[in-house]
């Protein structure tokens, strides 16, 4: 029996995730051995919605180069990963849309940054997969167009049907950086409409997973069923307050 002699009981202290700022949160990262030049990482956000704002800019103050950021886009100019660009510290980005930052543009056209295009299911399905433990699928979606260019592809019987797809890569990171709405201390994270977009999946397939959040809460506080990602695949959490900028502001006259 539990408590007995043969069976006592043991309490050990759960490790703290929190971290009082953001800078914090990725030096623990990189006590983890996590972040360095060179690494790859994830970075949540669609647009500047659910962008991990502060944890950018304490990734750029540490100085690293040579990042490979996994993002469906790269922000604008002035904010979000466009403050890594402005300091060259992206060596290659892989996204799905990048139409709203012109040093972007710039950089890619001086072959100074490497671009890797993804249709956006595929982008979303290759990290997921990452954070799955799956190396290679198979998708129909690019097939037949530059996206398929030095791909392996084969014909796979599927609903009754013989047709042609295209291997994609699982996307695993040494870092991945997320925004989420609330959290508990455990790192129980939930995400508010929109800006959970590509943060889910993002925070399981990292080496070590950093959440930005709004508002922290006690162990109990979030209703079980609404936790949007388990506590176990995040190891830092931190609280700031997020700026929520708006890339394109139309108003009538």
């Amino acid at each position: 029996m539990p408590g007995s002699s043969l069976f006592p009981e043991y309490h050990l202290p759960m490790r703290t995730k929190l971290h009082t700022t953001a800078v914090d949160a990725i030096a623990a990262a990189k006590a983890a051995g996590c972040v360095n030049n060179d690494i790859t990482v994830h970075v949540g956000g669609f647009g500047l919605c659910g962008i991990p704002e502060q944890l950018i800019i304490a990734l750029r103050d540490t100085g690293v180069t040579g990042l490979t950021c996994i993002s469906n886009n790269a922000g604008v100019d002035d904010w979000g990963l466009g403050l890594l660009l402005q300091t060259k510290q992206i060596k290659k980005m892989v996204s799905s849309y990048v139409g709203e930052n012109a040093e972007f543009e710039r950089q890619f056209l001086a072959g100074e940054l490497e671009v890797e295009f993804n249709p956006q299911g595929t982008l979303a399905e290759r990290i997921r997969a990452g954070g799955a433990g799956i190396p290679v699928f198979y998708t129909a979606t690019g097939v037949g167009t530059q996206v398929a260019e030095g791909k392996e592809t084969r014909t796979i019987p599927f609903k009754g049907t013989e047709r042609e797809y295209v291997a994609e890569t699982g996307i695993w990171a040494e870092l991945a950086l997320i925004k989420a709405w609330k959290a508990d201390t455990a790192g129980n994270l939930i995400y508010r409409m929109t800006a959970r977009n590509f943060n889910p999946m993002m925070a399981t397939a990292a080496q070590f997973t950093i959440a930005e959040v709004e508002e922290i809460v006690e162990v109990g506080e979030l209703e079980p069923d609404g936790i949007h990602t388990p506590g176990n695949y995040v190891d830092a959490i931190v609280v700031t307050k997020s700026e929520k900028r708006i890339e394109q502001r139309t108003v009538r006259e």
